[in-house]
């Protein structure tokens, strides 16, 4: 994608090295993105999965004018009882003051987390070294904020962004159902919904080349 258009990878707030807030919901998080925006002048093809795409959704639908084309993947505007608290209470869990390697740690988290892909996708998180290890997430806010994160705010019935959308749904994922396509239409009418072929909720992980491939066309 870096070859056609100018892609900034932006961690949201309590993520990465985003300063940590004691606040984490949509409309927060929307407009820290906006003013990133706002910074760097002109619109926007904004692209975000899960939390991330809830975030996009939020900002295209309180501030269209900044979003010149959206890309959500693998979520829909609902709220939803999938929790990631497990993840999140495992992570806090672990015993890092201790850890003598990134092997102890994810040892740690194997004993709730079985899965591997799962848990490679949690280390990343990790960070340190000889003098220690921490995680970048604010952990503890997230937990503090889980329904926030669950959940998705209501709008009037007469908000909606007109730009271009595309979901991107994974073939295996039950994130993204029919149920919530009037929805989708309602707030997004001019969305379209593809599926990946070979892929869960991790849609980027699951079938990279497919994926990319979407994203590439629909953006350039």
């Amino acid at each position: 994608l870096g070859e056609h258009r100018r892609v900034l990878a932006l961690d949201l707030p309590n993520h990465g090295s985003s300063p940590w807030t004691e606040v984490m919901d949509y409309p927060f998080m929307a407009r820290e993105v906006a003013k990133v925006i706002e910074y760097l002048g002109g619109r926007a093809a904004v692209m975000g999965h899960s939390m991330g795409g809830k975030a996009a959704m939020v900002l295209a639908l309180t501030r269209p004018e900044l979003v010149e084309r959206l890309a959500v993947v693998d979520i829909a505007p609902v709220g939803y009882t999938h929790t990631f608290a497990p993840y999140v209470k495992a992570m806090r869990g672990v015993p890092l003051a201790s850890a003598k390697s990134r092997a102890e740690v994810e040892a740690h988290l194997a004993a709730h987390i079985p899965d591997k892909g799962v848990r490679a996708f949690l280390m990343q998180n990790l960070e340190g070294g000889a003098e220690g290890y921490r995680w970048r997430p604010n952990l503890a806010v997230l937990h503090a904020h889980m329904d926030d994160i669950l959940a998705f705010p209501r709008f009037s019935d007469d908000i909606h962004y007109d730009g271009p959308t595309l979901f991107i749904a994974g073939e295996s994922s039950d994130y993204i159902l029919p149920e919530h396509d009037d929805l989708i239409r309602h707030l997004f009418p001019e969305s379209r919904t593809i599926e990946i072929a070979g892929a869960g909720h991790w849609v980027h992980a699951d079938n990279p080349s497919a994926f990319m491939r979407s994203t590439v066309e629909f953006f350039t």
